[in-house]
């Protein structure tokens, strides 16, 4: 099955298993939902991810969603430049999400980074979606 989206797929995969207060959730394996996965795990949105290979050529990314008191850690994610209009920032635009309390993750020339660590990197890029 072809995606048009696949980084939204897998958004939309942690918000639903989330939401049915799943364990862990499977998504596709590509390199940048791996990248965006390692942001999330560094800013404490997902306990971790592993990528497990089915069969030859078949990998797909397990995900180990996180919780804290019974309630999901990602209150709400969304995606932001999608394949029909790609949002572009400068560092200096960006505006803080939930006033610093969320996280954009940004895909820049030197790799994908939430928007804390861009902003010291001094670099923009496009910014694939924002978590609460």
């Amino acid at each position: 099955m072809s995606l048009s989206d696949p980084l939204g797929d897998m958004l939309t995969r942690i918000r639903n298993g989330h939401r049915a207060r799943k364990a862990r959730v499977s998504s596709p394996a590509s390199r940048l939902r791996a990248d965006v996965l390692e942001v999330l795990k560094r800013e404490g949105f997902i306990r971790a991810y592993r990528a497990e290979q089915v069969r030859p050529g078949v990998n797909v990314l397990d995900i180990e969603l996180k919780y804290s008191e019974g309630e999901p850690a990602i209150k709400e994610i969304m995606r932001v430049s999608k394949p029909g209009r790609r949002v572009y920032s400068k560092i200096k635009e960006l505006p803080k999400f939930y006033n610093g309390l969320g996280i954009s993750i940004l895909s820049t020339p030197r790799g994908v980074m939430s928007d804390n660590e861009a902003r010291a990197a001094n670099v923009g890029g496009e910014v694939l979606c924002r978590v609460f």
